[in-house]
């Protein structure tokens, strides 16, 4: 390809990081039983999109909602929380059913699909509204605090930066964020692959 034309192509899988609409698709399918019990979790890994796909994916998990948590602006659009000062977090709820899969499970899922050694962003996604934190209730907070310690034990705990805070209300982001790589799959697949997310999580993580 020609310089033009691959200056080009980076451009546009720079503006296809975590911020545009897309395209309409279908649900993901789940499968086994479902208890009908639900419980709740948050966290934030980086891009939304990202955070939501890999949880999805996960046999047990309802559903994984993107938007933001820890800040003090009530309600807050996409556009206020990439400019900053409003202290949030991209984050994801993910609701699931502890009958098919435990808290600490989705805790240690969650480790091995960001880079935590990183405090600021992650991959290419860089500034405070990118950083990463487990939101825990009360309830959570052991098991959280538990998985967290041997996350650590792999990783070495002056490289681990990543830290278990507390629970805090969630907003989720504008319609048109949800589910942005199953509905959108050539456009966050350009996404990932430019930001080299596997690359370095193989770097971290072995």
């Amino acid at each position: 390809m020609t310089q033009p034309r691959f200056l080009t192509a980076l451009v546009l899988l720079v503006v296809a990081a975590c911020g545009q609409p897309g395209a309409a698709g279908e649900p993901p399918v789940q499968s086994g039983a479902d208890s009908g019990r639900r419980e709740t979790a948050v966290f934030a890994g980086g891009c939304f999109w990202s955070v939501e796909r890999n949880f999805e994916a996960m046999p047990g998990v309802v559903s994984a909602v993107s938007g933001f948590a820890g800040g003090r602006t009530a309600n807050p659009t996409y556009e206020q929380v990439v400019a900053g000062g409003t202290g949030h977090l991209e984050a994801v709820q993910v609701t699931f059913d502890p009958a098919r899969i435990s808290y600490r499970q989705l805790v240690d899922r969650f480790w091995r699909t960001i880079d935590p050694t990183d405090a600021r962003g992650q991959f290419c996604d860089r500034g405070a509204s990118y950083g990463t934190a487990v939101f825990a209730t009360a309830a959570q907070r052991p098991a959280a605090e538990a998985s967290r310690r041997a996350a650590v034990a792999e990783i070495g705990a002056d490289r681990f930066v990543t830290p278990v805070r507390d629970a805090a209300r969630f907003w989720p982001a504008e319609a048109y964020h949800q589910d942005f790589a199953r509905r959108n799959p050539a456009r966050y697949g350009g996404y990932s692959r430019f930001c080299g997310r596997e690359a370095r999580l193989r770097a971290v993580w072995g």
